[in-house]
This record gives structure tokens, sequence and C-alpha cells, in this order.
């Protein structure tokens, strides 16, 4: 990631891609299991979802619960606002219509596999890391562009590892045939 100089109220945005050996169908079981992301995330601990859901549909919540070193742990709840199987998986965190943050899954079939891409915004909504802002506005692109790094890593760290279990599970599959 570069400098980019965003401030929060610019909704600054990171995304990262991977091709993956395996069917779309099967990227898209891993990426819309949202309860084993916590497996594969730096950051993210667990996930529950709520309203008596098992997984994701248009409208769904889960509570997701989060640790990082310098910022401590949270709990957040996240709305599901993007669903099309096999395709999108998106959700708003805190308020679906004014959210702290989106985050996106998309997969598309690419050259006999498939392309997966991790997208995020930051804001519109004040989130933890306004706070650090409000004790030091002369440092805002500097922690803006920091967190939006550590974004970058962590969801690659994510990517790679779904890449992982399709191959492995692709792999396996294709041994007991």
């Amino acid at each position: 990631m570069e400098w980019t100089g965003a401030r929060y109220a610019d909704k600054p945005t990171v995304e990262v891609h991977t091709w993956i050996a395996a069917p779309q169908a099967q990227v898209w079981t891993l990426v819309s299991d949202i309860e084993l992301m916590p497996r594969l995330s730096p950051e993210l601990d667990s996930v529950e979802w709520l309203d008596g859901r098992s997984g994701p549909a248009l409208g769904a919540r889960f509570v997701g619960r989060s640790k990082h070193e310098a910022l401590g742990e949270w709990a957040t709840t996240s709305h599901i606002v993007e669903y099309e199987p096999l395709r999108v998986l998106a959700w708003a965190v805190e308020d679906a219509q004014h959210p702290t943050a989106v985050w996106r899954f998309t997969l598309e079939t690419q050259r006999g596999g498939t392309l997966l891409r991790e997208w995020m915004q930051m804001g519109p909504a004040r989130s933890g890391l306004s706070f650090a802002i409000d004790r030091m506005p002369e440092k805002e692109q500097k922690i803006v562009f920091v967190r939006m790094r550590e974004f970058e890593s962590n969801m690659i760290v994510t990517i790679e590892g779904i890449k992982r279990l399709a191959e492995s599970t692709r792999t396996s599959g294709e041994a007991s045939r």
C-alpha cells in the first residue's frame, strides 16, 4: 500500500486478491462460513450469528470479537448488506446505513479457478480509530495510513488462508477419487 494522505472522512479503501486453483462453489463455501474467519484472521477472535441465524443472508447479523495489541479488545455487530451466493458477500459494521466499516468478498471464475477479492472501506461513521485521531488530530493521515496497512496485511493472511484451505480440500478430494 502506498501513501495516499487519506483522512478518515475520505472513507479510504483497500483491496487484496488472489487466484485459487479451486471451483468458485468450493471457495464460496469457505468465504461464506463467517465462523471460519477467526481461524484465518490475525485480529478476529470469534464470530457468533445473531437472531437464530446459522449462516449468511441479506439482513442477517453477527457479532465479531477482535483483539489488537495497541487497540485492545472490542466487539462489533455486523449486518449482511450484499449477498449473492457464489459471487458476493458484504457486511456493514455497526449500522447498515452509516457503518464504521464495510467489508466485501467477491468471487469470479477465472482461468479454471477462482479469483477471490477482499475489499474494505473505513468509515464513514466513527470507530475506535476515531478516538486515536481525536487525541492526535495532527497525525490523522498517518494513523489512517498505518491502520489501512494493517488491514491490508491481515486481509492478505485471510485470503491466503482461504486459498490454502480451498486448494488442500480440492487436492484431498481429488486424491480420494
